[in-house]
């Protein structure tokens, strides 16, 4: 599973580029070139996730078909989207006992803005039943 949306740039009249985020109104930013705007991007996504998480609201669930432009937001925050979508209806307690750790400790796996280690990954895709996979991806800003 992928964490990234969609984003749309469009050049303005002033010649700046705006990105937006079809599955997130409140999200844009610009920037003096394509390039620039698609990088300010990825911060003002991981911005509106973090928001969205603090505030209770409703993150949706990343579309898995690829359109144009695919904006990843700070691999942090991707860890811990990923653990919450793949959690599912299990239960914190019943992580935190799988994993051998405390229920704050595997809540914590969820905060989009905690660093969860690789080995907590690991061990979780695991008990999910699911494969942690890392890979380098090519920087396509363009």
């Amino acid at each position: 599973m992928k964490i990234w949306y969609p984003c749309k740039i469009k050049k303005d009249s002033g010649g700046k580029y705006l990105a937006t985020f079809p599955d997130f109104s409140e999200t844009l930013t610009e920037g003096d070139t394509k390039e620039e705007a698609l990088f300010n991007a990825s911060e003002a996504l991981t911005l509106t996730l973090e928001g969205r998480a603090e505030e209770g609201l409703d993150i949706p669930f990343p579309p898995q078909i690829e359109s144009e432009h695919m904006i990843y937001p700070s691999c942090r925050v991707q860890a811990a989207l990923l653990v919450r979508f793949n959690r599912k209806e299990r239960k914190i307690a019943d992580m935190a006992r799988s994993l051998g750790t405390s229920w704050p400790a595997a809540s914590q796996m969820e905060d989009l803005h905690h660093w969860t280690t690789l080995r907590q990954l690991d061990k979780t895709a695991a008990i999910l039943g699911k494969q942690l996979i890392i890979s380098f991806e090519d920087n396509k800003r363009a």
